[in-house]
């Protein structure tokens, strides 16, 4: 149901930018797999090694300027607002998610320009 892929989406950008780890992770597949450029995440351990440190480097904050989604598919269309050596950067990024059971199983992000943040 789309309704349930919204929701979960909705959540997982909630989460994110309260900078909620805990809620964040228990959107997630145990398996699930994260891919921002050439970087591959696996795992629940290592995601949320990934977020805890981005959260704290990084004080990122999403906004979803558009959202598709199937049953078990979301692709999302995103403003991303994060702090590097004290500067406030924004990028537009997309956002493309597999469900299962109502939890994100993979997610692949492109950042526009380069996933590289220097």
């Amino acid at each position: 149901m789309t309704d349930s892929t919204t929701a979960a989406i909705g959540e997982h950008i909630r989460a994110f930018n309260h900078r909620d780890v805990a809620a964040l992770m228990n959107g997630f597949t145990d398996d699930a797999v994260w891919i921002t450029g050439t970087t591959i995440v696996r795992g629940r351990a290592a995601l949320t090694e990934l977020f805890t440190d981005a959260m704290a480097e990084l004080l990122p904050t999403l906004t979803i300027q558009n959202l598709l989604v199937t049953t078990d598919h979301a692709a999302c269309q995103l403003i991303e607002t994060l702090t590097v050596a004290s500067e406030e950067r924004v990028y537009s990024i997309a956002g493309f998610y597999h469900l299962r059971d109502g939890l994100i199983a993979s997610a692949k992000i492109y950042r526009e320009g380069t996933a590289d943040i220097t």
